[in-house]
């Protein structure tokens, strides 16, 4: 429940130094956990509720800790053959002492870091584990560990709220609701474009963005809130955008599997990103809708470019999946390739051109790039982040 806190455990002995952890609150993931001895400790992943698979992200609180003691935790039942932890990546962490001190927040910890095969393989099940040592900085102190930056569902309406609330922003950003959820969450959709001024002609092109399709990627949640925090500002570029597109924004495409700490898939067990070719409307209510309301956008106006954001787990950098014809079409089509290189042009320290894929591979035609495309927006794309 938001806003509070679950009751701390009782500890039965004074001096019972052992670990208490909890995961029962927004987004937190983790099914179970064995002291192995004073210092070490084994954890257990709740799969994604509904399936038996896609163990990745995690986010779990820590307490009765003591300061500057070499702890280590092994993650045990990773179901990714390969991972971003094998070549620098470090687990999250907050500390409530630290914040509160020294505004320190979230922060990547440990060493030793290794993740291997497993041998706790089950029913012709490979698992991998991963493994670290750190040490807290404060004596009972309550912590937080996470596999990136969390972003809850109460993140984003909080966000949502100040933008109602703003007298400048909420003149032209509208924010409608799309649909709601399986679990009842509402579905947000924002409508973002300068008021038209007399004597102007309403022919501006739609720009799609829809992020957080995967739970477990919350960086694709703090890519989308870069975009909105730039594309409502008062800056002169963001003035001209906004005067010359309309945007409809989905930030949150399955609060659901947010809201109960899934990595990949919805309350049906399913990645929805799979699901656009889908006409079950009750299963996937969020993709259903954001199909339905870019159909009817595009009877409306041409849309421009679409692109849904989401977080990648094994590979570096920022870059993009487009969608290219075997012969691509000569004008008045825009070649997918330019929007990508023109990003890599404009930030090339984070954007890479050469990790970009253009070919439309068939286990993704149920994806929102693939539909959108074939649907007949060209410049259709996944915007992925390490």
């Amino acid at each position: 429940v938001r806003g509070l806190c679950p009751l701390k455990q009782i500890l039965h002995q004074k001096e019972d130094n052992t670990l208490i952890f909890e995961a029962r609150f927004e987004s937190g993931n983790l099914q179970k956990v064995v002291k192995v001895n004073e210092f070490e400790y084994q954890l257990s992943l709740r799969t994604d509720l509904y399936t038996s698979r896609h163990t990745q992200w995690y986010y779990f609180q820590v307490s009765n800790m003591r300061a500057g003691m070499p702890y280590r935790f092994t993650i045990v039942n990773f179901t990714n053959r390969n991972s971003l932890y094998k070549r620098g990546l470090r687990p999250l962490l907050y500390s409530e002492a630290d914040a509160k001190k020294h505004k320190v927040g979230w922060r990547r910890t440990g060493n030793e870091i290794k993740y291997y095969k497993n041998n706790a393989g089950q029913g012709g099940r490979q698992y991998f584990s991963l493994t670290w040592t750190f040490q807290f900085p404060h004596d009972r102190d309550t912590c937080y560990f996470a596999h990136c930056y969390p972003y809850t569902y109460s993140n984003l309406q909080e966000y949502l709220v100040a933008i109602s609330k703003d007298p400048v922003k909420s003149k032209f950003c509208k924010i409608h609701v799309l649909c709601h959820s399986l679990a009842g969450n509402i579905v947000y959709v924002l409508n973002i474009t300068n008021p038209p001024k007399s004597g102007e002609g309403t022919e501006r092109k739609a720009v799609i963005l829809t992020a957080r399709v995967h739970p477990g990627e919350t960086n694709s949640s703090w890519i989308m809130k870069g975009f909105l925090d730039y594309i409502l500002g008062d800056s002169g570029k963001a003035q001209l955008l906004r005067d010359n597109f309309v945007f409809k924004v989905v930030p949150m495409l399955n609060p659901d599997g947010v809201i109960v700490g899934n990595h990949r898939c919805s309350l049906t067990g399913q990645d929805l990103n799979r699901k656009y070719r889908s006409n079950v409307k009750k299963c996937y209510p969020s993709i259903w809708y954001t199909r339905n309301m870019i159909k009817r956008v595009m009877g409306e106006r041409d849309v421009f470019l679409y692109c849904d954001i989401h977080g990648h787990n094994r590979k570096q950098n920022v870059f993009m999946y487009g969608c290219e014809r075997k012969q691509q079409a000569k004008a008045p089509y825009v070649h997918p390739r330019v929007f990508p290189f023109l990003l890599s042009k404009s930030c090339p320290d984070k954007f890479s051109f050469p990790d970009c894929r253009f070919r439309v591979r068939k286990c993704k035609e149920g994806t929102g790039r693939v539909v959108m495309w074939k649907m007949g927006i060209n410049n259709s794309y996944t915007l992925e982040a390490s």
